[in-house]
């Protein structure tokens, strides 16, 4: 085995728990819609965390072009990997007994979910140096102010409450991710 075909092992085991976490949440959702009211922004944060994820595992295939790993960039790309994971179980918590609904738990999570979310913007910059200078270059000047943007964003929605703000902004990100993967790959 290749270290690459280690790396990317361990790196579809997290991703395949985040997604697992996700999936697992919406079916709950369904299959009990009674114990806890779905709220449609959270459900489209976690069809947007559902997508994302998608995308990050097309966008780490590039890491088989990097022939000399160190341990550093293993690790950095390990704990990427668990940033997203943190969000999906941020997303959805194991019971919501303390709070009335989605709505009212992801509002009290916000800080927190916007704050890992936000990370994950600035981790994929330095994901996408790691991969070399002219993968970088082949993305243009749109890459880098997507993930400020969107970072920005993601701390701009850490402190805003408002539920107008917050499904148009969850629209606006899903329209983009769509639009930013169609034009890429």
């Amino acid at each position: 085995m290749d270290i690459f075909s280690h790396i990317k092992s361990a790196i579809g085991i997290i991703l395949g728990l985040s997604i697992t976490h996700l999936l697992k949440g919406a079916a709950k959702q369904i299959q009990h819609p009674g114990r806890s009211k779905p709220y449609w922004v959270h459900s489209l944060w976690s069809f947007y965390l559902f997508i994302l994820l998608l995308h990050f595992w097309w966008w780490e295939y590039n890491l088989h072009d990097i022939q000399h790993w160190l341990f550093a960039e293993y690790l950095f790309v390990i704990i990427y990997i668990v940033v997203y994971y943190s969000v999906c179980a941020l997303l959805y918590p194991d019971d919501l007994k303390d709070y009335k609904d989605y709505e009212d738990y992801f509002y009290s999570r916000r800080k927190w979910i916007f704050g890992i979310l936000g990370f994950s913007y600035l981790l994929d910059i330095i994901d996408t140096l790691i991969k070399g200078e002219a993968y970088v270059h082949h993305y243009g000047i749109e890459y880098p102010i997507r993930n400020v943007t969107h970072f920005v964003l993601c701390m701009v929605a850490m402190r805003v409450n408002n539920r107008l703000f917050h499904g148009v902004l969850v629209m606006i990100f899903i329209v983009y991710e769509f639009s930013y993967i169609l034009r890429l790959f």
